[in-house]
């Protein structure tokens, strides 16, 4: 971890922390089911629904600007992920409909008997869709955790890679606990046997720099609704994937990549606001960039891929702090449990992004969840669609869990009153 960082001046960059209930300025602990957006997310929206709104691949000028703002916007996510290609980046309406669409037409190429990998870690839209493929006669297999600390079971994931082995899909990061996967260390793994990496990286994306080349993953799904943009699912594939695999597709749609896998009249104005996004975190990174300036793992980056990488390096250790006064402070509260890893040594928060499950005793989640929105404290509870993660923990009968998830523009002291209310609506059940 760098020397402290305080990324509080960003805030003004986010209209909507400016919203207050009963006196006091809301806090947004929601962020793991989607941020608020950035200024810039919304003057580009805003622009392009006034000044270039029209479909796409006409001759005239709205519709030639439309097809300028996607391509802006697949290079944009092209070094947001250090994607080789802007053609290596696919747009639809959510990671989950990506996800069905392309898991439909990878088992168009499977045969009865061959497997595909899944973790109890998984939010349920990186499993329902190869389930789905069971109807083919495909063999689906699902790794455990360790339970002690809600991290993915490597060894019995080692295990069950075989020679029939043909795709596995694992998340970056736990959208429920924050525990973060060895992505790079899983690929080597399932390349060794031959098979491709599905990556939902929808919840790392907005806590941690991603580079897709280096980790040679051969899909990584995100969301831009996730790191601080509009409804917009994006989709990476290296190229002789997004080639070789059958897209279903009208006929007259073209038949190159990516925009054979784009289904109709794409979100044009999520597409706009998505460049605001990465304009954001551009910004973001050039003010931090002096922090980082001899930062060994920022080498391999020029331009604004160096920018996007600062950035997210910056939020990354801003979080680590954050993490480090939120965990030891929830251990305190009588009665709350906290669901995976709970310390703050260095090691340990490098294994997890800010987002926090826990329960009281005595407290149902959607009681607590109920009381922390009345006093303008927004978060989550249930199962948050990690159904096979709180079966396993044994909370889906339960109510599932409180979820706690911090992001950039929070602060220490949305920490401390979130603590102080917490203590008091333990205390109050006891």
């Amino acid at each position: 971890m760098t020397a402290h960082i305080d990324l509080s001046a960003y805030r003004r960059y986010f209209p909507a922390l400016q919203r207050e209930i009963n006196g006091q300025p809301v806090i947004y602990w929601d962020n793991p089911g989607g941020t608020q957006v950035a200024q810039q997310v919304i003057e580009a929206m805003t622009r392009y629904l006034r000044e270039a709104n029209a479909n796409a691949h006409g001759t005239f000028f709205t519709s030639q600007r439309t097809d300028e703002i996607i391509a802006t916007a697949r290079q944009a996510m092209a070094d947001f992920l250090n994607a080789a290609s802007p053609a290596e980046i696919v747009f639809g309406p959510n990671m989950t409909t990506l996800t069905f669409a392309f898991s439909r037409a990878i088992g168009q190429t499977l045969q009865a008997g061959d497997e595909i990998i899944v973790t109890v870690l998984d939010h349920d839209a990186n499993v329902a869709p190869w389930l789905a493929l069971q109807e083919r006669g495909v063999v689906i297999r699902t790794v455990d955790i360790h339970p002690e600390n809600v991290t993915l079971n490597l060894q019995d994931l080692q295990e069950k890679i075989n020679e029939r082995t043909r795709l596995v899909a694992v998340g970056y990061a736990s959208n429920a606990v924050g525990t973060i996967n060895d992505v790079q260390r899983i690929t080597q793994l399932a390349h060794a046997a031959g098979a491709l990496v599905w990556i939902d990286a929808v919840q790392y994306a907005p806590h941690g720099p991603i580079d897709v080349q280096a980790l040679d993953v051969d899909f990584l799904v995100c969301s831009a609704y996730k790191f601080f943009g509009p409804h917009l699912g994006i989709l990476y594939g290296k190229r002789q994937h997004l080639e070789h695999f059958p897209a279903y597709k009208v006929r007259p749609a073209s038949n190159a990549v990516p925009e054979r896998w784009e289904t109709g009249t794409q979100n044009h104005e999520g597409v706009a606001g998505l460049i605001g996004a990465i304009d954001y975190l551009t910004l973001l990174g050039e003010k931090q960039a002096a922090h980082y300036a001899a930062d060994p793992r920022l080498c391999p980056y020029q331009g604004r891929r160096r920018s996007l990488k600062v950035a997210m390096q910056a939020i990354s250790d801003y979080e680590r702090q954050l993490s480090a006064q939120l965990l030891p402070g929830l251990r305190e509260i009588k009665g709350l449990r906290i669901y995976g890893i709970s310390g703050t040594a260095p090691d340990e928060l490098a294994q997890r992004v800010p987002t926090v499950a826990c329960t009281i005793n005595g407290h149902h989640p959607r009681a607590l969840a109920t009381a922390l929105g009345e006093r303008g404290i927004f978060a989550w509870d249930g199962n948050y669609y990690a159904l096979g993660l709180m079966e396993r923990l044994g909370l889906e009968g339960r109510g599932g869990a409180l979820r706690l998830g911090l992001c950039h523009y929070n602060t220490p002291a949305e920490i401390e009153r979130v603590l102080s209310v917490l203590q008091e609506l333990a205390g109050a059940g006891n």
